[in-house]
């Protein structure tokens, strides 16, 4: 069985919505997922449904890499869950099925293509930073909760708990316990 899955970013991509859902259509799914939500910052549920649902020897098919994965990683691990159902996987526009040893093939060069491209930037970014920090440019990330210790510490002596002190502030439970170790 073929199973499609399409996605857009928001509801005002209504053509690219369309021509997904007409290119899944051509492709012989027979049942198709899909949703209009931004992928990196919420949860794609029709998705987890989509891989929930297909069964082996089924194909999950996209129009695109990008309408399945945020990021290599995220393609890895939906790669991962695929296979372990015995699930496929095809990308339309890379002319890619993971049903044959050539797809798999192409799929693990496009991963490992795109790692070695991140690896790269990694090491151009270390560069610069110790380059940075050798001209006394380079401050670091500032430290966002250690800001608000006066703020912790008077809470904390209000009576509040660490954990609502952390939701309150917007900083981790731990870093509130930190403070208050310090500050003892």
């Amino acid at each position: 069985m073929f199973v499609g899955y399409a996605r857009t970013s928001t509801v005002e991509q209504q053509a690219g919505y369309e021509a997904q859902l007409r290119d899944l259509k051509s492709q012989g799914c027979d049942k198709i997922f899909s949703e209009q939500v931004a992928s990196v910052n919420s949860n794609r549920p029709e998705l987890e449904r989509a891989i929930d649902f297909v069964r082996e020897n089924d194909v999950l098919v996209v129009t695109r890499l990008d309408r399945l994965a945020r990021s290599v990683s995220d393609l890895s691990q939906i790669v991962a869950r695929l296979e372990a159902k015995q699930v496929g996987l095809k990308i339309l526009d890379m002319a890619i099925d993971t049903t044959s040893p050539t797809g798999r093939l192409l799929m693990n060069l496009v991963g490992s293509i795109a790692q070695f491209e991140r690896e790269i930037m990694l090491a151009r970014q270390r560069e610069g930073i110790a380059k940075a920090k050798a001209e006394h440019k380079f401050k670091g990330r500032a430290p966002t909760a250690r800001r608000k210790t006066s703020d912790v510490v008077s809470m904390h002596r209000a009576g509040r708990k660490p954990t609502d002190i952390a939701k309150e502030l917007g900083i981790g439970r731990s870093s509130v316990y930190r403070i208050l170790e310090e500050a003892a």
